[in-house]
């Protein structure tokens, strides 16, 4: 008896700690990075700022920044893992509960005619209801496929955010080329000014007034600047690198290209849209959810076996002193049927819920996709204006102003005022052509992606101002 009990003793510690060892170990090789990490950032703050990444500075094309961000950025990567988090779920919910196994102790021997009951031990596995585990593992699948709709929202934010963050980039690299270039230019027309002056053609009013513009375009280049070390720390944030990497646009970046069918946008968009996708498959969720709710109505089975030792000596003169061995069943009684209505009545209403917010994203979406697809189409439309008539005239009204300021027949406020027009509709195209491509990547990620069978090419983009023939 001494003997049974101690083996099983030893049986019950040696799963205890094969049980201890398994729960210890490491299966995803990420988790040590980030359990490195958050020692690093708690012992060594400083060491944790991320390092200036050399081989993305300087210019670069979009689609590379893209890639390094769909490599690199952390929300891609968190709602990676979330994803893998929910598939790993799935073989969780379709496996039986753990055995339970108990033991029985009997501080005073129980006596029985075949001898006294010394030691008891159990074992016990439920059972769900034909068609539970499944329903259970349908319902963690439908919440994989939740997430894996949701990564694909984020890559496709993501994208649109890098993007955008790309052409201000672009914007304002541009404008400041564009200002330096108009800057020579006002030099000048200050040199021209000056040139009268000392013959006595003009006051020095027209000088100090050049000296003032001057400083001004000073000052806006310092701003401008400024906003470009903001929008190379915005790129780089996306990037998951350094804000003290330089990164910067292309001087020419390739154009992109304009949709020209809204209907099949707008189809596209209700078929690709991953936050319709994710939407569906949270309906496809609360269906299962229904399932298994009603399932609920079927009771669960429940086996288990104990092994009784029966001692050999006891107060009967036939006691054999075998042991017992019982084979025990039993099943739950769901009769509380308020409660399990009232779980089905839960499950219905979620479902129709999902399906009405599924209902609100789509009317949003073809309102975004219609909305965006107007702005691409007046961008570009005021593109071609300012391209082929407005810069055109900008640029006429200017030469011939500094023509005729050389003659005496326009004063100098009237150049500047030339001058101050044509910088802002350079700078204003310049606008407008950023715009464009951060309004084509909001409608890319609206759509799930652009169709190059659905879109036209834009025009390049026009030359910058020269100097004028001015003597």
């Amino acid at each position: 008896m001494a003997m049974k009990q101690t083996n099983i003793y030893l049986l019950g510690v040696f799963l205890l700690l094969i049980g201890c060892k398994s729960a210890q170990q490491i299966r995803d090789p990420e988790y040590v990075q980030v359990s490195q990490s958050v020692h690093q950032a708690s012992y060594a703050p400083l060491d944790s700022v991320d390092p200036v990444i050399a081989h993305l500075e300087g210019p670069h094309s979009v689609e590379e920044y893209i890639q390094y961000a769909l490599d690199q950025n952390p929300d891609i990567q968190s709602a990676r893992k979330q994803m893998e988090s929910f598939a790993h779920q799935v073989p969780v919910a379709a496996s039986l509960q753990d055995p339970n196994l108990g033991m029985t102790f009997y501080p005073e021997q129980v006596q029985t005619a075949a001898g006294p009951q010394e030691f008891a031990l159990n074992v016990n596995q439920k059972f769900p209801w034909r068609g539970k585990l499944s329903a259970r593992a349908e319902l963690a699948e439908s919440q994989t496929n939740v997430a894996r709709a949701q990564l694909s929202a984020v890559e496709l934010a993501t994208i649109a955010k890098v993007k955008r963050a790309y052409y201000e980039l672009y914007f304002i690299q541009q404008t400041i080329e564009v200002t330096e270039a108009d800057q020579k230019l006002l030099v000048e027309i200050r040199d021209v000014a000056n040139i009268r002056y000392k013959t006595g053609k003009v006051s020095q009013q027209d000088l100090l007034r050049a000296e003032v513009e001057i400083s001004n375009v000073e000052n806006e280049l310092i701003r401008l600047r400024q906003k470009l070390e903001s929008g190379q720390a915005k790129l780089a944030r996306l990037l998951h690198i350094s804000p003290q990497t330089k990164v910067l646009a292309l001087d020419h970046v390739t154009p992109e290209e304009i949709p020209n069918d809204l209907d099949l946008l707008q189809r596209q968009a209700v078929a690709s849209r991953p936050e319709l996708h994710a939407q569906l498959a949270s309906l496809e969720k609360d269906r299962q959810a229904l399932d298994l709710a009603r399932l609920a109505y079927k009771p669960d089975v429940t086996l288990g076996a104990t092994w009784i030792d029966v001692g050999s000596s006891g107060v009967s003169p036939v006691a054999n002193g075998n042991d017992s061995f019982l084979i025990t069943a039993g099943i739950n009684l769901p009769v509380y049927r308020k409660k399990l209505d009232s779980a089905v009545r839960s499950a219905e209403a979620k479902a129709v819920s999902t399906a009405r917010a599924y209902d609100s994203l789509r009317d949003a979406t073809l309102e975004e996709v219609t909305d965006l697809f107007t702005q691409a189409q007046s961008q570009q439309d005021l593109l071609t204006l300012f391209r082929e008539d407005i810069l055109p005239k900008a640029r006429q009204t200017l030469e011939v102003s500094g023509q005729a300021y050389n003659t005496g027949e326009v004063d100098f406020l009237q150049l500047v005022d030339n001058w101050r027009e044509l910088l802002r509709f350079e700078i204003s195209y310049l606008r407008l052509e950023a715009s464009l491509g951060q309004t084509l990547a909001e409608l890319e990620r609206v759509i799930g992606g652009l169709d190059s069978q659905t879109a036209e090419p834009i025009p390049a983009p026009v030359e910058g101002i020269q100097s004028l023939p001015l003597p």
